[in-house]
């Protein structure tokens, strides 16, 4: 655990203050912040976070306190009930559900019903439980699939924008002696990717959602039809062979030496790619293609968060904090590449000019209309999530045993339901 005080520094507020027109004049008293930003990177964009915010509020005292991440996970429910500070990070949606239940953390709708809220619309719906907004966001990153240019071009394919354009790809790709995707799925969550966005594609975000709080059975018709678009490309060859025992990591040559050409991912694969030898003008990226007509698209988007303990003594000045967080200003500051190195969330935001970056900001504030998911493993619950992706790799390796595993998978659901 690490914890700073507030400095003052002299000049500060003219040199990094954020245009302060919309906050709050006046604060006072002390604002404690825990945080779990724990790596150096990010404990640098929570430090200056801090110190530009009391540099716009000079009377208040700001306590900040840092905690390893993996420690943080652990103490987060003790500290919200024992002794909450004003502030506290977390993640969205179900993972943010248990302390929302427990009545740990404070309604914010009265945030997002501010004009300047709307621009971050993309992530509402996951921050939304039961018609309420319970925190807000300050970055995240997008998935979609990565894949290589010059091998399309070579093949004569265009970017898919339906099921029927990318598995007619995929039939070309096989043809020519290559997979369509890589996947290393030996730890078993970029499975779940797989299946976030087959199944977000087939029925929706909020079936999607839905199933992932426990309220639809895994053997609905609707989930089987899930799987049946999955298999598609598992019968064709689409993914290469034995990906059970390769990581995320140990799949990414088979995409640079071009034995795949395609792989499903987040962008915090971007530099392997780019460690690999492959250049900009050899790596392409496009958001998965629709499956069934009319359902909007919506994206996997894993979305860090700040809260404010409904224990909190200073809520005014956590409100302010909030809005601080949450200003265009300051997530284009924080998301840089030189500091988080993500995407804002306020569409008044500018990126990186990075291609990837810029293509995932694009994508995420104006091409997902269905809602933003957080991932497999934060949004079913844990029990669920682990049985889940079990399953789900199982499937790939064994798409016959598609009966046995969603009983699997149901039995564990009612389990977690009594």
């Amino acid at each position: 655990m690490r914890s700073m005080k507030k400095l003052m520094l002299a000049g500060m507020a003219a040199t990094t203050m954020l245009s302060g027109a919309a906050f709050a004049e006046g604060l006072s008293g002390e604002l404690r912040i825990f945080s779990d930003m724990s790596n150096p990177a990010p404990r640098a964009v929570m430090e200056g976070m801090v110190e530009r915010f009391g540099a716009m509020h000079p009377d208040l005292d700001i306590e900040l306190t840092v905690i390893d991440r993996e420690a943080y996970k652990t103490q987060i429910r003790n500290f919200l009930t024992a002794d909450a500070p004003d502030v506290a990070n977390w993640y969205a949606a179900n993972r943010m559900g248990p302390y929302v239940n427990a009545g740990l953390f404070e309604d914010v709708s009265d945030l997002w019903a501010e004009p300047d809220f709307a621009n971050l619309a993309s992530t509402k719906g996951a921050m939304t439980i039961d018609g309420k907004q319970w925190g807000v966001p300050y970055t995240y990153y997008q998935w979609g699939i990565y894949y290589r240019q010059d091998i399309f071009e070579e093949l004569g394919l265009t970017v898919p924008t339906t099921f029927d354009e990318e598995l007619a790809n995929c039939e070309k790709i096989v043809a020519s002696g290559r997979a369509c995707y890589t996947i290393g799925s030996k730890f078993l969550w970029t499975a779940g990717g797989w299946f976030d966005y087959m199944n977000m594609r087939t029925n929706g975000y909020d079936f999607h959602m839905a199933l992932a709080r426990g309220e639809v059975e895994w053997t609905d018709d609707r989930v089987r039809a899930t799987f049946a678009n999955w298999r598609k490309l598992i019968d064709m060859g689409g993914f290469i062979e034995d990906h059970q025992t390769y990581s995320w990591q140990e799949a990414l040559p088979f995409m640079i030496n071009g034995e795949a050409t395609a792989y499903l991912m987040g962008n915090f694969s971007v530099p392997h790619f780019r460690d690999g030898g492959l250049s900009d003008d050899q790596l392409g990226f496009y958001q998965f293609p629709a499956i069934t007509e009319g359902v909007a698209m919506a994206e996997d988007a894993p979305t860090d968060t700040f809260h404010i303990p409904s224990n909190a003594k200073n809520k005014e000045a956590a409100r302010e904090f909030l809005r601080f967080v949450v200003s265009a200003e300051n997530q284009t500051m924080i998301n840089a590449g030189d500091a988080l190195g993500q995407l804002p969330v306020n569409a008044a935001s500018s990126v990186d000019d990075d291609k990837f970056l810029e293509a995932g900001f694009a994508m995420l504030s104006n091409d997902s209309p269905g809602g933003v998911a957080q991932f497999f493993d934060r949004d079913f619950s844990a029990e669920m999530a682990s049985a889940g992706m079990e399953g789900l790799q199982e499937f790939m390796v064994y798409p016959d045993n598609l009966d046995d595993i969603l009983e699997r998978l149901e039995a564990v659901r009612q389990d977690i339901a009594q």
